[in-house]
């Protein structure tokens, strides 16, 4: 119900990772990268599958060596999730995974070396029908562009990307994707915008090395939001040094406060106040917990007391207002019935489910 207000998004050429669209007029994809070491199948797998659970559409995964290049292939027999490998500068180990699997390639063209070598590279991807995300990281500008500039700015991270696509353009590819990454957001966003004009492909959005949980969380929602509110962006990664579980979680709730894309509970809270008549934050806390596995769109709206319970209750999927001594749930923006407080998680748990369960059929 709260989908008033439209994004008009960029035009871009579609890609496919996988089965997932990228670009055109796709969803806008949110994707994570594991943390463990590739060469550990078994956990890097436990962890692609956790990160699949909570939605994610894709995942990245290293590969810094030929032996994690083998490690990988047996990781992509063991997952039905579009895979992209990772891998900076030897070409042997992108000819390895492509051969292995491979949904898609991050590598810069220009990291690679003789030109040769980026061919094989481009044939391969050509070869198998994968594309290339090209990813340029304020970290790790080429040396002339560190001098030209003297520090990273936006001009030099366009400059470093047009480089890495010239080459693709004249191999003739044009199924990639470009990031432009930096840790500062206005950089980062004015890279963005900059390039957005200039290519048709679509674009990885991310605000690199953003921090721990709340204060990344927050960085990435702001830089993020400045982009795709302007309908730049076309799949995003939110960058966090916390449980890579939790950078899916934080993109779909800025996708869903753009009204981008709508997945799982999205839960409008009233902050509380003296006014409440029930623990809002310890119920919200506890139902977020037993509706984590929930991947279908619903809008529950829990809000304390009567000033603005009603109003949000009536616009949501399911509602809860604060009353006294009891509390009213409606449903489908109807009142319904009315609860003691003791069994507010266990009923709106249900209520919830029950709607899942009628949407499904």
């Amino acid at each position: 119900m709260y989908s008033k207000f439209k994004i008009v998004r960029r035009s871009s050429h579609k890609i496919y990772v996988g089965n997932v669209a990228i670009g055109g007029d796709a969803p806008i994809s949110v994707q994570s990268m594991t943390n463990t070491e590739t060469c550990d199948v078994g956990a890097t797998v436990a962890q692609i599958e956790a990160l699949q659970k909570v939605g994610a559409d894709i995942v990245r995964v290293s590969v810094p060596s030929l032996e994690a290049a083998e490690a990988f292939g047996k990781i992509k027999q063991s997952v039905s999730i579009p895979l992209i490998a990772d891998i900076h500068f030897d070409y042997r180990i992108a000819l390895k995974v492509a051969e292995l699997g491979a949904d898609c390639l991050r590598i810069n063209p220009g990291n690679i070396g003789h030109k040769n070598r980026v061919q094989a590279v481009v044939d391969a991807a050509k070869d198998k029908n994968i594309p290339i995300r090209i990813g340029v990281n304020a970290g790790s500008l080429e040396k002339d562009l560190q001098q030209k500039y003297g520090e990273p700015t936006a001009d030099a991270l366009v400059e470093s990307a047009l480089r890495h696509i010239d080459i693709l353009d004249q191999l003739n590819f044009f199924d990639f994707k470009i990031s432009l990454k930096a840790s500062e957001i206005f950089m980062t966003v004015a890279a963005y915008k900059k390039l957005a004009t200039q290519i048709e492909q679509p674009l990885h959005l991310g605000i690199t090395e953003a921090g721990g949980f709340r204060a990344g969380a927050v960085k990435s929602a702001i830089g993020l939001g400045m982009l795709l509110s302007e309908g730049i962006g076309d799949t995003i990664r939110v960058s966090l040094a916390a449980d890579p579980v939790e950078e899916i979680r934080v993109g779909f709730d800025i996708l869903k406060s753009l009204h981008l894309r709508n997945k799982g509970i999205n839960l409008i809270a009233c902050p509380s106040c003296s006014r409440q008549n029930f623990d809002v934050i310890k119920i919200v806390n506890e139902l977020e917990e037993r509706l984590e596995n929930v991947l279908q769109p619903l809008d529950v709206a829990i809000i304390g007391c009567i000033v603005n319970g009603p109003g949000e209750a009536r616009e949501a999927d399911i509602g809860l207002t604060g009353g006294s001594p009891k509390h009213l749930l409606y449903v489908n923006g109807k009142p319904e019935y009315k609860l003691k407080t003791e069994y507010l998680v266990d009923e709106l748990e249900k209520a919830v489910r029950q709607r899942i369960s009628l949407v499904e059929k």
